[in-house]
């Protein structure tokens, strides 16, 4: 999953079709799923990407859920740029390895304003490196392709994962829970029916709202 923006989509793709080809020698009978943001520049990229790639691509489209649950429950495991989407990974059971990369100052000024120990929420939710994170000039196709490795072939660490799922899972539903169609109706929603990605973001901005209110009183 490398992404939604055409931006980003562009600097990581390459880098996981590299890791994932630095495979091959491991896991010869790898197929890759990737799903496709819904939009026609990115769509167009990635078909070109993946053409000369050493093993067999499957393109779901960005708009197709059931498609992209489907792909999840049929996969072993994922490499996934940091962002929302980590959480559906997590909330589907399916281990992963989050990757980011960005330009050399980005990187000087996130390390500079640094608060927190992770980038991926699992983590940060969890205060826990439940999640392999290969960030910056770290991320190279050779680091992740060591780190799917184990993500793919390691009991213990795929474990580790689909079992912190659960914990991740009651952290995000507890506004949920607590305060039921409230939620919903207090970030001026208009459906209760959510992805696990909008639950995952709705969560941070609902604690974040609430911390706010806390520090103004």
């Amino acid at each position: 999953m490398p992404g939604s923006r055409m931006q980003e989509v562009v600097r990581m793709l390459p880098i996981f079709l590299h890791a994932v080809q630095n495979l091959r020698h491991t896991f010869n009978e790898l197929s890759q799923v990737i799903p496709v943001a819904p939009h026609r520049d990115v769509k167009t990229y990635v078909e070109k990407a993946v053409q000369s790639g050493p093993f067999p691509v499957v393109l779901i489209p960005g708009g197709s859920l059931k498609e992209r649950y489907d792909a999840f429950s049929a996969s072993r495991a994922a490499l996934c740029t940091s962002g929302t989407a980590v959480m559906e990974l997590t909330l589907a059971k399916l281990p992963c390895v989050v990757a980011y990369q960005a330009h050399f100052i980005t990187e000087c000024l996130i390390h500079l304003r640094k608060k927190i120990n992770f980038i991926s929420l699992p983590n940060i939710l969890l205060n826990s490196p439940v999640v392999p994170e290969v960030l910056f000039r770290a991320c190279t196709a050779k680091n992740l392709a060591t780190k799917l490795s184990k993500v793919i072939s390691n009991d213990d660490v795929r474990q580790m994962q689909v079992e912190s799922a659960g914990q991740v899972f009651q952290v995000l539903y507890e506004p949920i829970k607590k305060r039921g169609a409230l939620f919903v109706e207090e970030l001026g929603l208009s459906s209760n029916v959510l992805s696990p990605s909008m639950i995952a973001a709705l969560t941070v901005l609902y604690t974040d709202k609430h911390q706010n209110i806390v520090y103004r009183n």
